[in-house]
């Protein structure tokens, strides 16, 4: 792994917040009615062995396997991991590894599970990679060796959440023969813009529980929070770490949430869109992930998916639509709809809702000459669109902003720069017709996010014109522009994709503000799974302009997906 940043292993012994794994041993076990395979070695190209775990049906004949391969400890298995995610102990049984699936379940519906500590975690050998090359072959590496089991069929599949689902882009991408489907549930696709940073800001909240987890070893790891220290622009080291995307051909369930944004939102839906499958389908739901991911009725899905190309059976699938979303509307209501649609992406048709700073309000045509100032630190500008008729907002938005920052001379927040910037946070809300907040499920935790989420660090404003849309600026971050005091520059702010109805008479909240719109206090008894920014530039007074001058600008779809929809 030359130029990438190690570490010495924390001994596996001392983990915290799980259990500490058990001495290899060899063994066979028997288990609520499962055949279980403890530690078998599993010996890659290069010589280095790495542990599994099989669960397999009794009775010894050959089945399909589905792989859950992260970095979590294939050791850690209940049904109590997930305190406030809404996730039934009933629907999950105690071998249930994290994020990973139920080996009872699909045992019991002719498969058999792997869970797998990859190179250099736990008590597997060789210095553990983040994803990357390595982690590709050895993805390769052990799907082969799975498929010549005696116990398998041959045919391999790969379902789980998060860093279990991210490591099906890999194996997808390696191209594995006994590799025959994947269902990845909601991981971020682009290192750099969805886990490093946010539009050039550094998150500071769940990237150190991510290095945390990739630290036990008996040898040594990957040192990820290091490494993107280092790289505080777009590099190499964040391209490679999934592979081209558009090689991957296996057929493939791909699920995302609106409820994820910071994390995983916006990669899983750019994954489906750059998969170069003939045969793929992409839901996208609004509530949280784990719950979804461990339903019954999702669990349904999964298995006729998997059912259809790993045993051959018809279950259905050409009667699925190959865009299935959920539309919110009010989740303490229990009210959504269910949406069909061709693709996804979706139309780039929009239109543009002005900022008339001199009424805190967006309008439909450029506003006269206005500005609004305010301490972005304490403070959150504020702007709001009554819609007439009932309208579904369905994929990105983005919001052009011009920004001045005064009071130049002030220290700034982090006296290490001697650059002015500015760190633009934006939230676009709702409002019912009585005026009263409605937010959403997010973070897989919480019930208080609002609609959509953007961020900029204004000195990563350069725009890449070739690869932008309207509604999705894309910015190289490959360089900083200063800001000059009392001057404007114009910022295109991503504002990640989401889908939501406004009944007639309700409203869109638009918030400009220099901090985090979601830091709480840590929760009793849930993990820190916060995205927080604390490394910010934010300094001065900023002056949002308005007007045919400063074009401010959200921009909002408007075309809807055909197809009818469902009440739920």
């Amino acid at each position: 792994m030359s130029g990438i940043i190690t570490r010495p292993g924390v001994d596996p012994i001392t983990v915290t917040g799980k259990p500490a794994p058990p001495p290899l041993a060899r063994e066979r076990l028997s288990r609520h009615g499962l055949r279980i395979e403890k530690d078998l070695p599993v010996v890659l190209r290069d010589g280095v062995t790495i542990y599994v775990d099989a669960f397999l049906p009794e009775g010894g004949d050959p089945v399909p396997v589905l792989l859950a391969w992260g970095p979590y400890g294939k050791h850690w298995i209940t049904d109590r991991t997930f305190p406030g995610a809404d996730v039934d102990p009933e629907w999950i049984s105690p071998l249930t590894g994290f994020e990973a699936p139920d080996p009872v379940f699909w045992c019991a519906n002719g498969y058999g599970v792997l869970l797998a500590d990859p190179r250099g975690l736990w008590h597997s050998e060789g210095v553990f990679p983040h994803n990357g090359p390595q982690e590709r072959d050895d993805l390769y590496d052990t799907i082969e060796w799975i498929g010549a089991r005696e116990w398998c069929t041959g045919s391999v599949g790969m379902l789980g959440v998060s860093y279990l689902a991210g490591s099906q882009y890999q194996a997808a991408v390696a191209g594995p023969p006994s590799l025959k489907a994947i269902s990845p549930w909601e991981c971020f696709s682009d290192w750099y813009r969805e886990f490093a940073t946010h539009g050039g800001i550094p998150e500071t909240g769940f990237r150190p529980r991510v290095a945390q987890n990739v630290s036990y070893s008996l040898t040594a790891t990957e040192d990820p929070q290091a490494n993107i220290i280092a790289r505080p622009l777009d590099d190499p080291y964040y391209a490679e770490k999934y592979g081209p995307l558009h090689e991957i051909a296996v057929p493939a369930y791909v699920v995302a949430s609106w409820s994820d944004h910071g994390l995983h939102t916006r990669g899983t839906l750019n994954a489906f869109s750059a998969m170069g499958s003939a045969q793929k389908w992409l839901e996208v739901h609004g509530q949280k992930k784990w719950r979804h991911f461990y339903a019954p009725e999702s669990r349904a899905r999964q298995l006729a998916f998997f059912d259809t190309f790993l045993k051959g059976e018809d279950r259905g699938l050409r009667d699925w639509p190959r865009v299935h979303l959920e539309v919110r509307d009010d989740p303490r209501e229990q009210r959504s709809t269910w949406r069909t649609a061709p693709a996804w992406p979706p139309s780039e048709h929009h239109r543009s809702l002005f900022l008339h700073a001199g009424t805190a309000r967006l309008v439909e045509s450029p506003a006269p000459e206005s500005e609004v100032q305010f301490d972005p630190r304490a403070e959150t500008a504020q702007f709001s669109y009554v819609f007439e008729r009932d309208t579904e907002l369905i994929g990105p938005m983005s919001l052009r902003l011009w920004l001045r920052v005064d009071d130049a001379n002030e220290a700034p927040a982090n006296p290490t720069l001697d650059i002015l910037d500015a760190d633009v946070f934006v939230a676009v809300g709702k409002l019912n017709r009585a005026g009263d907040e409605v937010t959403f499920p997010v973070n897989a935790l919480f019930d208080d996010g609002p609609v959509a989420l953007g961020w900029l660090r204004a000195s990563h404003r350069a725009i890449d014109a070739v690869r932008s849309t309207a509604l999705v600026p894309w910015h190289p971050h490959t360089g900083e522009q200063p800001l000059e005091p009392g001057r404007p520059v114009c910022l295109e702010v991503e504002i990640w994709a989401q889908a939501t109805r406004f009944a007639a008479g309700e409203t869109l909240v638009l918030s400009v503000q220099g901090r985090d719109f979601l830091a709480r206090p840590p929760a009793a008894g849930r993990p820190p799974l916060q995205i927080l920014h604390e490394e910010l530039r934010t300094r001065g007074r900023w002056t949002l302009l308005a007007g045919p001058e400063f074009d401010s600008r959200l921009r909002i779809p408007i075309d809807v997906p055909a197809g009818a929809g469902e009440e739920g």
